[in-house]
This record gives C-alpha cells, structure tokens and sequence, in this order.
C-alpha cells in the first residue's frame, strides 16, 4: 500500500490509501460533526442536514444528483452518527473525476426553502418509525440516561418537537459554522489517480471558507443507576446496559474490541451460552465503542417479560465473573481470531477499507495500515484484557429497560 496526504491552505486535509491491485476506488467526505455538537434547539439538524445534501445545489437538482450516481454505477450512501457526517461512494477508477466533482458539488447545497420543507415531513416520519423499533428506542434511551446531559447522550434524529420548531436558517447557520474545510477530512481508497485527485480538490473546494467547528471534550461522568421506561403495547422487553470503556484514541481499544467480542460476540461468547443458549433471553450482545474522549462498553439483550429480573441477575453476574475471574486464554484468542477475521474481510474492497481508513484519520491523525491493525489485535493479551477489567468498569453499569414491564418479575 502507498499512503498519501495533503493540506488545502483552508485546512481541508487529503488522504489516501493507495492499492494497485484493486479493482475500483472510493472517495469519502468525512465531517466531524454530529448529534453532540448541537444545542437542545437544534437537535437533530446534523442528520437533517446530510438528507438535505442530497436535494441539490445551484448546479444540480435532486434527480439530477440521483441520476448521476447512477450513470456511473456507483455505490453511494451517507451516514450521521454522534460525532461524525460521511458521505461516500465507490465507482470504477474512469469515474473518479465525476464522483469527486459530484461529492464536492453536493458539499455545497442549496438548501432551498421548498426542499427544506418537503424534507422536515420525511424526517418526522422516520422519527415516528424508528419509534416502532423498540431495539432502536432502548438504545437511545440507553444512551441517554448514561451520559445524563453529556453531549454524548443526544439523539441523532432529534425529537419530533425539535425538528417541527427547526427553521432553516437555523439549519444554514449550522452548515457554515460545522461544514467548513478545516472540519473536514477527504479519504481515498483502492485505485485512485492521487495528483489527479488533489488538483480537482483544489480547484473545487480550495475556496470554502474556514469556520469555528471546535469541540469540547469531555468524559461522561458514569453512574451506576438502573432505569425502567414502561410500555405496555410491547410484548418482549428489551434490556441495555452501559458501562466506561476506553476512548477512540487510548491504545487499550483494541484489548476492549477483545473483551467486548468474547463476552458478547455472538455465538460462543459468555452472555450467548448464560442467555441465550439455555432459552431465557432471544438474543444478547455486548459492544465496544470509542468516541472523540470517551468511550463505552453496551450491552442487550430482549427476553419475556416473566424473565426480565433472571435476565438482568444473569447480565450482571455474567459482567462481574468476567471483572473478578478474567477470561481464558482461549476465549480471547477466539476473540481475537474472529475480530482480525471481520476486519480483514471487510477490507477486500476499497468501499470496505473506506470507513476504517477515514475513521483513523479522523480520531488519530493517523493511517493505520491493516496488517499492522491485524497485528494489534493478535497481539492483546490476557494481561491486557485483565488489566482492563481491573479498572472495574461494570461496577458503574447503567441499566435500563423498555417494554410491558408491569408484566415482568
């Protein structure tokens, strides 16, 4: 692999993971801006704003747009998380001109007042679907209640009263201040044309304006508490447990990707054989995700309401077993093996390489190429693994429930 950067004078940053032997090349517009760099009055608009990147600029309309991520036969989406705003696509290297000038155009909006409104209407409704998700609410909920006021614990979508009230010069003050070059981070993978790449940039997004996109970080202060939201049109209840894990930049994530795999990781794992396996809860993970500053380990799991106290006991005793006891040697090199597995899998193509690639940056200013990521995760140990149960984590666990809780015991 050739790795590759560049820094615009307006503080856009280029990077790239070249590969000669790949088929196709990716482009991704990687903008560190999410549900935690809002204010209650705007929440939700980081989430609205990537469906509006999609509705057209002065150059292209929104058919238009569609039309042309067709006629090169790309794979395109976008994403908003917490913390970050990608957009991306993957094209074969002929069409790399055309999805750069594509991407870059959308980057720069019109945000008409017309589209903003017909949007509002779709945005609302999918907060009304995703109510229905019970999975998605307990997290959310989840989330929530163990960050307490931290940034950390706002929603992505918003609320249906937040959006309802968002205006959009609301919306447009928010895209100047968070989509500004020194924000922003492009990525390429596979087979790219890199000169090529850089002066296009250049030339397109050499004029975008600076902004003050500064974030404050911060830890969430954990607490152990356990909350129950009830519902009684649900007929299952649907369990989340949250506990402090290491931050996206401490070195010890990968001894947490470990942990979080052998306790949770599906079939084999220790809450699949307490839960799942002897039919008390329909499904149970645990997973680890690291953030700008901060970090958690998440737990769920959905059982009958009749089971709900068994379920939770068990969770519990399951984590503190863990903390008190450790783990094989066996159970982490299965972890260990099943994780270098997935990520070597997912980086076949440079459309799977895309993510991870950027996401370095992003957090560590840094490429991490995927042999040396394949070596760290082969590379944790047991002493790694109980240095991190150490710290006691799953003593502050945050639990809640969502469901027909009048109904469990």
């Amino acid at each position: 692999m050739r790795y590759d950067q560049h820094v615009l004078p307006n503080g856009l940053t280029i990077v790239g993971e070249y590969n000669e032997d790949a088929q196709s090349m990716a482009v991704g517009f990687f903008t560190r801006t999410g549900s935690r760099d809002e204010t209650p009055e705007i929440s939700g608009v980081s989430h609205f704003l990537e469906h509006m990147m999609f509705k057209g600029s002065e150059r292209r309309s929104a058919e238009e747009v569609d039309l042309e991520f067709d006629a090169m036969g790309a794979r395109y989406n976008a994403f908003t998380s917490e913390e970050n705003t990608v957009y991306y696509g993957a094209v074969l290297p002929e069409f790399q001109e055309r999805l750069i000038d594509l991407l870059t155009d959308m980057l720069r909006p019109s945000l008409r007042q017309d589209d903003f409104d017909t949007e509002k209407k779709v945005i609302l409704e999918e907060i009304a679907m995703y109510k229905d998700r019970p999975q998605f609410t307990v997290y959310v909920f989840a989330r929530e209640t163990y960050h307490h006021g931290h940034p950390l614990g706002n929603s992505v979508l918003g609320s249906t009263e937040s959006i309802t009230a968002l205006e959009r010069d609301q919306m447009l003050a928010y895209f100047r201040r968070r989509y500004a070059p020194n924000n922003m981070v492009v990525v390429l993978t596979g087979k790219y044309d890199w000169d090529a790449a850089v002066k296009q940039i250049e030339q397109t997004c050499g004029g975008w304006e600076q902004g003050d996109a500064s974030r404050t970080i911060t830890q969430p202060d954990a607490l152990e508490l356990e909350r129950m939201q009830p519902d009684s049109k649900r007929d299952r209840v649907y369990l989340a447990a949250v506990a402090p894990a290491p931050s996206a930049q401490d070195a010890t994530r990968y001894a947490a990707e470990v942990l979080a795999e052998a306790l949770g990781g599906g079939e084999g794992s220790r809450l699949y054989w307490a839960l799942v396996h002897p039919g008390l809860a329909d499904s149970a993970n645990m997973d680890y995700s690291g953030e700008d500053g901060a970090g958690a380990f998440y737990v769920y799991a959905s059982c009958d309401p009749e089971r709900t106290t068994e379920v939770i006991d068990l969770i519990r005793a399951t984590l503190a077993t863990a903390q008190n006891d450790g783990l094989s040697d066996d159970q982490i090199a299965r972890a260990r093996r099943k994780l270098a597995s997935a990520l070597v899998l997912r980086a076949e193509t440079p459309m799977g390489r895309l993510v991870t690639v950027g996401f370095d940056y992003v957090y560590r200013k840094r490429i991490e190429p995927l042999n040396e990521s394949v070596d760290r995760l082969l590379a944790v140990t047991n002493e790694d693994v109980a240095a991190l149960l150490h710290e006691r984590a799953f003593e502050k666990l945050t639990l809640v429930g969502y469901g027909p809780l009048a109904e469990a015991s």
